[in-house]
């Protein structure tokens, strides 16, 4: 009967489905008499710790025994390896030698795994030396644990000698030693010269190298293996998305994606990432209604990236598609998801239903009080963001130099010179936080556009930090408005010292030449953007209609109703004179007639982008524009008298803030 027993017992294991069937099962082997059999205790304490990883009930088996041998030793050493408790598999290797029980090769793997997990150098080089005198060395399975240990040590010199010195090699062995070199030391040379040795390469090597070089940025090399592979698997095809992804070559990106075979979440999510991040807003949001109609299921970082690339865009009516899926799919209780909703609907310029869902959140972290704060001062309801700042502190939540961001940010935009002070030194007096270039920046922009030139350029010279071209570039700015040649002298020199390339810095030090009828000035300074071949950033606006994004480039004719568009502009022009608008032609090319500067001024895409959306949605809609550049004063202008005339709510987010015209009107009360 215990011979019957012993041999079926590899079969009833595979049934016991609970500790207390094992626990039964263990207690009828000792009625039987087979406790002190090492094939019957060593097949229970592998179950014991494999199944339920319970090595406290294997220890308990084993240590029953009065003779145990190297199976039983070896399985309750894995046991322990493998459940994450290698100090105790070591010990019991010490115990192992110390009771005389020869280690032998299913022993060394899993101890050298151990060392491995540890990263203890010294125990490994001392098994290293008992594998010498044991000859064990040449067996692949604990060569091959040699080569992880050393890898693992990040010393790939040793670990390529084990390698060279294996007497047979299978493909886990070359495997491991090349992944070391790509991982650890990033030697790709020394990598692919193992990789064309390799007699038989499988998919994982395979996706190693691709991944190498897709590191290091060699798309070139990384698609010629990929190329060369006769059977792709799915994790090959999501590694080289990924790497077009990175690159920038979306086209291939996409191309690669139709090809495929099969795809999964990660599919998805890495393609719809990708056309976020590249702005292609319309195909993301297509390719993720693709995925539901293929039922694939989004995750939770499906629906995070396509609200990124909502509020990316301010494509409000998209976002909100989006909400009611994420409502009907339960994602509602995830924070992140709950605080990439108050991102997008503050970035789409809607703060009430922001703070309603900010409001309905169950759980809510720092990131999710951040998005609100930074929203309510983009938007420029500064008191608000401040009110919230309070709120935040008041419920135990530490704010983090985000939240200190917004808050600086917030006092800026309503020009609180003296809370905006007050924040500042608290951060480092009260909240423990090191102000950061980006704080200081901020300080800057809230001295300078208050008029506190003097101050914020003092504050630059006291700073710790080495300032930035944002922090120049503020009092660059801040000298635009208040007129301040001087000053603005100082801050070109340092932005051209820093930035050379950026046109931005150097068309606006030529606008305060102009305004200041310093005309030479203006042409030196365009003759040193011409000569070096720098050209101000093209103003670009989107507006999003019925679901699709619409951008616009300033002057140009590229949109399929570019005609009616421009129809749409003179009319608002005619509109515009008949109210008393005249145009602010100051910030235009000096040496154009003045008929031509006015023209201008009527195509910046902001105008383009509010002409298409008075042609394309019904009386009362309110439009919503995003630009990558700020908005310019005679569009600022412009915009109020728009609202009023044609009765809409135009929201602009520039590249600082939110602008809502309504009535003739601006939140920004015109300082911005």
């Amino acid at each position: 009967m215990q011979k019957q027993l012993a041999l079926s017992l590899p079969n009833v294991l595979q049934k016991t489905r609970t500790l207390k069937d094992l626990k039964t099962l263990h207690a009828h082997i000792i009625t039987t008499g087979l406790q002190q059999s090492s094939f019957a205790i060593g097949n229970l304490v592998a179950h014991c710790a494999t199944a339920f990883g319970n090595m406290s009930y294997a220890y308990q088996m084993f240590d029953q025994m009065l003779e145990p041998n190297s199976f039983v030793w070896n399985t309750v050493i894995r046991g322990f390896q493998q459940n994450q408790e290698p100090k105790k598999a070591l010990l019991f290797f010490d115990s192992m030698r110390t009771r005389t029980v020869p280690p032998d090769r299913f022993t060394f793997p899993f101890v050298i795994k151990a060392c491995t997990d540890l990263k203890d150098r010294w125990k490994g080089l001392c098994i290293h030396g008992q594998l010498f005198k044991t000859y064990i060395e040449s067996d692949v399975f604990v060569a091959t644990s040699l080569i992880e240990f050393y890898v693992g040590l990040e010393d790939m010199r040793i670990a390529r000698r084990v390698f060279d010195e294996m007497p047979l090699k299978d493909v886990v062995s070359w495997t491991v030693t090349i992944c070391g070199y790509v991982n650890v030391c990033s030697d790709m040379e020394a990598a692919h010269q193992l990789f064309d040795e390799m007699p038989v390469k499988d998919l994982v090597v395979c996706n190693t190298m691709i991944g190498g070089y897709l590191k290091i940025g060699n798309m070139g090399v990384a698609t010629e293996l990929f190329d060369r592979v006769p059977k792709k698997d799915l994790l090959m095809y999501n590694t080289m998305l990924g790497g077009y992804v990175k690159n920038g070559e979306i086209e291939y990106m996409l191309h690669l994606f139709d090809e495929m075979p099969e795809r999964d979440v990660v599919t998805w999510n890495t393609a719809i990432g990708g056309l976020v991040q590249n702005r292609r807003v319309n195909k993301a949001i297509e390719l993720f209604h693709r995925m539901q109609l293929k039922n694939v299921r989004p995750n939770e970082v499906t629906v995070i990236t396509v609200l990124s690339g909502c509020a990316q865009v301010g494509a409000l009516d998209i976002g909100r598609w989006v909400h009611s899926y994420i409502d009907r799919s339960k994602f509602g209780q995830d924070v992140m998801v709950g605080t990439a909703l108050v991102d997008m609907y503050s970035k789409c310029g809607s703060l009430e239903i922001a703070q309603h869902v900010f409001d309905q959140m169950s759980n809510r972290d720092f990131t999710a009080w951040n998005a609100m704060i930074m929203g309510f001062s983009m938007n420029g309801q500064s008191k608000k963001a401040l009110e919230f700042f309070h709120r935040m502190r008041g419920e135990g939540i530490a704010p983090n130099e985000v939240t200190m961001v917004g808050v600086l940010c917030a006092c800026t935009h309503a020009g609180l010179v003296d809370e905006g002070r007050r924040c500042f030194n608290a951060m480092h007096e009260e909240l423990g936080i090191t102000p950061k270039i980006e704080h200081y920046g901020c300080m800057v922009d809230l001295l300078g556009r208050a008029g506190l030139l003097k101050e914020a350029y003092e504050f630059i010279e006291d700073m710790p930090i080495t300032p930035h071209t944002g922090v120049w570039g503020a009092l660059l700015g801040a000298c635009k408005i208040h007129s301040n040649v001087e000053l603005a002298e100082v801050a070109i020199k340092h932005l051209i010292e820093l930035d050379l390339e950026d046109g931005g810095y150097l068309a606006i030090m030529s606008n305060i030449y102009a305004n200041a009828g310093r005309w030479d000035d203006v042409a030196k300074v365009r003759d040193l953007m011409r000569e070096k071949g720098i050209d101000k950033t093209r103003g670009c606006s989107s507006i999003t209609v019925n679901g699709e994004v619409h951008e616009f480039g300033a002057t140009d004719k590229l949109h399929p109703r570019s005609k009616e568009v421009y129809e749409m502009i003179t009319e608002i022009s005619k509109q515009l004179r008949t109210a008393g608008h005249v145009a602010s032609v100051t910030e235009v090319f000096f040496d154009v007639e003045e008929e031509e500067k006015e023209n201008a001024l009527h195509f910046h895409s902001e105008k383009l982008a509010v002409a298409f959306g008075l042609i394309s949605t019904d009386e009362g809609c309110t439009l919503r524009i995003v630009k990558n550049l700020r908005i310019c004063n005679d569009c600022h202008s412009a915009m109020k008298l728009i609202s009023q005339i044609f009765s809409r709510e135009i929201v602009v987010r520039d590249r600082s803030r939110f602008h809502h015209f309504k009535g003739g009107s601006c939140s920004c009360g015109d300082y911005w």
